[in-house]
């Protein structure tokens, strides 16, 4: 994906699904997120583990989320990505993003066939960063 989508996307965002976050400061969901929070991002915590991060309610899927979500961050192992794509594809979220290391071609092909945006394998706090200067 070219520069110019992603900064269109990180800029047009407002409500960040985070799928896999956690509440351990030593994992790079939590710096991740909490950088995306602290840029203006509402953070939705998706873990069914969890009750709460960051002040925000977490929810275990996102098909329990209550409102409108913009894009979905999947800090998952690359094999378990794929029903997470599923529920984004049903919620009619705007763009799927798949953190540094994580890639799945089929279901990346799925958000796509559906008119869902999708990133692959980037960090969304570093293409924030670069592109938007956080």
């Amino acid at each position: 994906m070219e520069d110019q989508q992603i900064r269109r996307i990180l800029q047009d965002t407002r409500v960040i699904a985070v799928v896999g976050l956690s509440d351990n400061p030593a994992r790079p969901s939590y710096g991740v997120t909490r950088y995306m929070q602290s840029q203006g991002y509402r953070i939705v915590p998706i873990n069914p583990e969890l009750s709460e991060v960051f002040g925000e309610r977490a929810y275990p899927d996102l098909l329990s989320v209550p409102f409108d979500v913009d894009l979905v961050d999947i800090f998952r192992r690359s094999e378990a990505v794929g029903p997470h794509v599923d529920e984004a594809i049903r919620k009619g979220v705007r763009t799927v993003w798949m953190q540094l290391g994580v890639y799945n071609e089929a279901a990346a092909q799925q958000a796509r066939a559906a008119g869902i945006d999708v990133i692959m394998n980037r960090c969304i706090l570093i293409e924030h960063r670069r592109l938007l200067g956080g």
